[in-house]
């Protein structure tokens, strides 16, 4: 009779599990959409759904106490509702999550086109492993479960991949999660270079990473921003502050000064204060030892001439655009600039066509080479502006 109770009971929690994958399911689709269409009423639409995901967790965990303390399950039985615990704690922050983007939705003014496709099928892996999750916890299928661990698993090679990309050679992931697991390993240079990374390339981030306060879900929280650089470092961007039992406390922090931006990476502080005064110590050294000098000249780059062109002359220009360079402010005063043109090129000339390089030197040590190019582009001359040209000088000759 108990085992019969126990049994409906246990239905029951697999109902429920089933109903609370349907919602993380739901709040997933309608966040991601938000996200890449703006559309702030899709938006408005996942808190309702995570407090309907909160209210299923709570449900769910009242029943598995019940279940804990009336039935007294031991081996496989215990092992099903202790899974199931551990499933609602990680369901209810997928709605956390999805109620977190949705609320920057309504800070954002686009998405770049090129991630909408990248953010489909990420909202499409993460609905299909929930779904399969769930099926494969009531269905007790191992051969799913091992299905979703192969997702994560691939997650992690595509994450290892994208690091060694970024020359991150001290980076091995092992999960997506950054929680403590052996071989799970990095350092403070590989750090800066992926918060180089997201800065030079994900600039928006910045519009939150400097916000010290603010409330989500209508104001029912408030949070405070754990780099308390941003409030109390002249300058502050960002980035990121993190703490494991094993890496301790842990920063990336960031500071633009003058043009020049710096990233500051501590691990393994002992506390929160630590963590703050050494990254400050760092950019304090950083500001008040180097500086970003301009390798152009003050002086106008000279023209090129052009044979036979439309014009007389282009324009040299720098290849890119920036073209500063990090120095020592004990040695700034003391660079040299060197620029090698062309005499002369034929037309046509393009716009980009290199003509030339600028060099800025320190002693004999070349610090910064920069391409020099056309301007714009300089059409060959045609017969008749030729004849036009030759009949002036006739004229002007007699």
């Amino acid at each position: 009779m108990m085992r019969s109770r126990f049994d409906e009971q246990l239905a029951q929690l697999h109902r429920e599990l089933i109903e609370m994958g349907a919602l993380c399911e739901r709040v997933i689709a309608l966040a991601s959409r938000a996200l890449t269409t703006g559309d702030k009423s899709l938006a408005q639409q996942v808190p309702p759904l995570d407090r309907d995901i909160d209210r299923k967790e709570r449900d769910i965990e009242n029943l598995c106490l019940r279940l804990l303390l009336h039935q007294q399950p031991v081996a496989g039985d215990l092992r099903r509702i202790s899974a199931a615990l551990k499933m609602i704690t990680d369901m209810e922050r997928i709605g956390d999550q999805a109620d977190d983007i949705a609320e920057i939705v309504l800070y954002l003014e686009d998405v770049p086109a090129e991630s909408h496709e990248l953010l489909r099928k990420m909202a499409e892996a993460a609905i299909g492993m929930v779904s399969d999750s769930v099926d494969a916890y009531v269905r007790q299928d191992v051969a799913l479960a091992e299905k979703v661990a192969g997702v994560t698993e691939l997650f992690v090679e595509q994450m290892n991949n994208r690091a060694r990309g970024l020359g991150m050679d001290d980076t091995h992931f092992v999960n997506p999660t950054g929680l403590t697991a052996e071989g799970h390993v990095t350092s403070a240079h590989d750090i800066a270079l992926m918060s180089r990374e997201l800065l030079l390339h994900h600039p928006d981030i910045r519009r939150f990473t400097t916000i010290w306060m603010d409330t989500i879900r209508d104001g029912a929280f408030q949070l405070a921003n754990t780099n308390k650089l941003i409030r109390f470092y002249d300058g502050a961007t960002g980035l990121k502050t993190g703490y494991t039992a094993s890496a301790g406390y842990c920063i990336s922090a960031t500071a633009e000064r003058d043009g020049m931006e710096l990233i500051a990476v501590i691990m393994k502080a002992p506390d929160k204060d630590t963590r703050t005064k050494d990254a400050k110590a760092l950019l304090n050294y950083g500001f008040s030892t180097y500086a970003l000098v301009d390798a152009l000249p003050p002086e106008p780059l000279t023209p090129v001439a052009v044979a036979m062109g439309a014009s007389d002359a282009v324009q040299p220009v720098p290849e890119a655009e920036n073209t500063s360079v990090l120095v020592e402010k004990a040695k700034a005063g003391g660079l040299t600039r060197t620029v090698t043109l062309e005499p002369q090129v034929a037309a046509p000339v393009e716009a980009g066509q290199r003509l030339g390089e600028l060099s800025v030197l320190d002693g004999g040590t070349v610090l910064l080479t920069v391409p020099l190019v056309a301007e714009e582009a300089v059409a060959r001359r045609s017969w008749g502006q030729v004849f036009t040209q030759l009949l002036r000088m006739a004229v002007f000759a007699a």
